[in-house]
């Protein structure tokens, strides 16, 4: 591969270790690195998800963050504490500030909650190296809210992800070039430790005969092509450490872009009934995000995830329509379609709805067998009531019984309390 004329910037990932559990111990005064902390998402459910654990948590008890809270044993000395999200909000906001003391701020783009990206670019003249500079913005985040963190390094966001995920989140600091690739990466297995790759993919790769990412970075790229489309593309390239997403445009792994709203379950939904007030609700979001964006999908994706006591498992199909929509009744009728055609009664715990093969809503063609533009125009009118009264102001009958979800989120932030 030539990467002559390839991006080559230094650009930063950088991840504040252990980030919930971190800001937790620094507002109760406790030493992250000495006290096992949990922050668990409910403390009314016994199987609610830990979102952050402490190092001593993960080392001496064994629990890690998906673990759930009736796996954490009674002991002493373990501190369990619920998410504060408008907290850790402000503490994402307030790092990025001191960030930006080391370069413009839109040389930063906050990738989530506690990881972004830096562009290191002109620092020299002022902080040093690009790798100075890092790892002196790593200290002072140390040194101002005890919070660690990792930084991954390289010439693209990609690599520097890469460098951050596959190395750097155990060592601290770790920075990677384009030579670095055959060396570091393609001996990468199972293929979904790289990041992009999920376990469906890696299935089908494995079924291809391809284990790990050396074996995805010398396949065949029009067979790839040809079996995944945009997505073999893709990851070919993402194999060889190429990318040409420019700061602050999204990592494209899967085609264009989606959306899309996924709920890991309080409890097990052991009935249809109940399993189909959640599929209406998050078909009912991502309808709205798709509204709020103007766009409008011809895919419908369904994930469903099975319980523990089903042994884990589940299923993942999606469904292309006639007509690009944001219509949550359609989007909704065909996960329902999805959901029966696939459904064998199994206990489900989690589920996940998307809508993909965007486009603009503007260009929405007008099926002849039903009164679309009315449903969108009510779908509009629904969104600006809840955008200025609140999210609950307008609910439907269904998510007042047992099995919604909505009311209870609706105090929430991320689906966590404020």
């Amino acid at each position: 591969m030539n990467y002559e004329g390839m991006p080559n910037k230094p650009i930063m990932c950088i991840d504040m270790k252990c980030f919930y559990a971190s800001c937790v111990a620094m507002l109760h005064g406790l030493d992250i690195l000495k006290i096992p902390i949990a922050v668990v998402a409910n403390f009314d459910h016994p199987g609610s998800i830990v979102l952050a654990v402490s190092p001593l948590m993960r080392e001496k008890f064994k629990i890690k963050t998906s673990s759930r809270r009736w796996e954490i044993p009674k002991h002493p000395d373990i501190r369990l504490f619920e998410p504060k999200m408008s907290f850790f909000i402000q503490m994402s906001m307030t790092i990025t500030k001191l960030i930006s003391n080391y370069v413009p701020v839109e040389a930063i783009h906050v990738y989530s909650v506690d990881e972004s990206f830096v562009d290191l670019t002109g620092t020299e003249k002022l902080w040093g190296s690009p790798e100075e500079t890092a790892k002196e913005i790593q200290r002072a985040i140390l040194d101002q809210f005890n919070v660690p963190s990792a930084v991954g390094m390289g010439p693209n966001m990609l690599i520097a992800k890469l460098a951050l995920d596959l190395d750097a989140k155990r060592t601290g600091f770790a920075q990677w070039t384009y030579e670095d690739i055959p060396k570091k990466l393609w001996p990468v297995r199972p293929l979904s430790e790289m990041w992009g790759i999920g376990k469906r993919m890696e299935a089908n790769l494995n079924a291809m005969g391809i284990q790990t990412v050396g074996g995805l970075a010398n396949a065949d790229l029009a067979e790839l092509e040809k079996r995944f489309g945009i997505i073999g593309n893709q990851l070919y390239y993402h194999a060889w450490g190429i990318d040409l997403s420019k700061l602050g445009e999204p990592l494209i792994t899967n085609g264009a872009l989606s959306f899309g709203k996924g709920q890991m379950l309080m409890r097990d939904y052991h009935t249809r009934k109940e399993i189909s007030v959640v599929l209406l609700e998050l078909s009912e979001e991502v309808a709205r995000r798709a509204r709020h964006a103007k766009k409008a999908g011809r895919t419908v994706n369904l994930g469903i995830g099975y319980s523990k006591d089903e042994g884990g498992g589940g299923f993942s199909k999606s469904r292309s329509i006639d007509f690009a929509t944001n219509i949550t009744k359609k989007i909704y009728t065909t996960c329902l379609d999805l959901f029966k055609e696939n459904y064998r009664g199994q206990t489900v715990r989690n589920i996940y709805v998307s809508l993909t093969n965007l486009a603009s809503d503007a260009t929405v063609q007008l099926d002849i067998f039903e009164d679309v533009s009315k449903q969108r125009e009510l779908g509009y009118v629904m969104d600006s009531i809840r955008n200025r009264f609140g999210s609950t102001a307008i609910l439907r009958a269904r998510s007042y019984t047992e099995g919604g979800i909505m009311k209870d989120r609706s105090g929430k932030i991320g689906g966590h309390k404020k």
